[in-house]
C-alpha cells in the first residue's frame, strides 16, 4: 500500500504563508479550541522529546487534562510515559486503507504516566511523502473524536529539521511555541533559524515564541547573551544530569525515578514551569540574526 503523498502547493496567492513559503496546507477549519496548546522545537538530539513528556507529567502533576503528540517519524515521542513504542497514526490509517472513520480513539491514542494522554503522528518512510499530512490528519482525527474537548494542555514535540511541512504543520496549531537549546554554537545556531521560522509562520498564524529552555547546561551566558540580542526570554533551565539519562534508559519520566535533593531541584523547575506557562501568556517578538552574523556574534574571539 503506497503512502498518499502531500503536494505542497506554493502560496503566493492571497495571504502568504510565510516569505515564499511551499507548505503543506492545513483545513482551516480544524482547530485545537479551548486547550493550551505548546510545540516544542530545538535542534535534533537536543532533548525535545525528554523535555516534552516531563513537561506533560508536570502539567498533569498540576491537575491538568494533557495530550502529547509526537510528531516525528522515529515516533519515540512518548515512550518514557508509555513505557513503548506506541502504534502510529499513520499506522492504522494505512491498516483501515486510509478510511480515518473506521478508527477508533483506542486505536491510536494511549494513556501514559499520571493519565497522560499519548499519540505518535509518526509519518512516511523516508523519501516517500509529508510529515506535515500526518500531523494534520492527527489533529483531524482528535477532533473527530471529541478529544480535545476535555484537554486543557496540548504538547506537540516536533521533529528538529527546520526543512519541511512535518516541522511548520505544529505552528498552525499552537498558540505558544518554546525552543529547547543547549549552551553551544550548534544549538544557538540552529536555534536561531527556528526563531526565523516562528517569525514567518506568526505572520498567517496566531502561533508566538513563549521562550527559550536552556537543556544539557550548566551554564547559560550565551544563551542568555543571544536572547538579549534578539529579545526573547529564557524560561527554564536543565542542566545535565546523569539521572536524566538513566530515566529515558529506564523508559520512565523523571518523576517516577529514585528521589535526590539533585532531582527535587530539577523537578521543582519542570512544576514551576507547567504553572508559569499555564497561568502566563508572554509572548515574544524576537528578530533573528542573519547566519553570517550569528556566526560573528557567537563564541569567543
Amino acid at each position: 500500500m503506497n503512502l498518499p503523498l502531500c503536494r505542497p502547493i506554493p502560496n503566493f496567492i492571497g495571504k502568504p504563508d510565510g516569505e515564499g513559503s511551499v507548505q503543506v496546507h492545513q483545513d482551516p477549519r480544524v482547530k485545537i479550541d479551548g486547550a493550551k496548546v505548546f510545540a516544542i522545537y530545538g535542534k535534533g538530539g537536543i532533548g525535545k522529546s525528554t523535555t516534552s513528556s516531563n513537561l506533560s507529567a508536570a502539567f498533569s502533576k498540576l491537575g491538568k487534562r494533557v495530550l502529547q503528540i509526537g510528531c516525528d517519524p522515529k515516533h519515540d515521542s512518548t515512550f518514557t510515559l508509555t513505557k513503548r513504542l506506541i502504534p502510529t497514526v499513520i499506522d492504522v490509517l494505512e491498516q483501515a486503507d486510509f478510511h480515518s472513520e473506521e478508527l477508533r480513539p483506542e486505536d491510536y491514542v494511549v494513556e501514559g504516566y499520571n493519565g497522560v494522554m499519548c499519540v505518535e503522528a509518526g509519518g512516511p518512510p523516508a523519501g516517500t511523502g509529508c510529515g506535515g499530512y500526518v500531523v494534520g490528519q492527527t489533529v483531524k482525527l482528535l477532533k473527530e473524536h471529541h478529544l480535545l474537548e476535555d484537554t486543557d494542555v496540548v504538547i506537540f514535540d516536533v521533529l528538529g529539521d527546520v526543512v519541511c511541512g512535518g516541522f511548520a504543520a505544529p505552528l498552525q496549531h499552537a498558540e505558544r511555541a518554546l525552543i529547547v537549546t543547549a549552551n553551544d554554537f550548534d544549538s544557538i545556531f540552529a536555534m536561531n533559524r527556528i526563531v526565523a521560522a516562528i517569525r514567518a509562520k506568526s505572520k498567517t498564524y496566531d502561533v508566538r515564541l513563549g521562550g527559550v529552555i536552556a537543556n544539557r547546561s550548566e551554564q547559560t551566558d550565551e544563551i542568555d547573551r543571544f536572547n538579549d540580542a534578539i529579545g526573547i526570554g529564557r524560561v527554564a533551565h536543565f542542566p545535565s544530569l546523569d539521572i536524566i539519562r538513566k530515566s529515558r534508559l529506564k523508559k520512565s519520566t523523571l518523576f517516577e525515578m529514585e528521589q535526590s535533593p539533585e532531582l527535587d531541584k530539577v523537578l521543582d523547575e519542570y512544576l514551576r514551569l507547567a504553572a508559569t506557562l499555564y497561568a502566563g501568556e508572554t509572548r515574544y517578538d524576537a528578530m533573528p540574526m542573519k547566519d553570517r552574523d550569528i556566526f560573528d556574534f557567537l563564541g569567543f574571539d
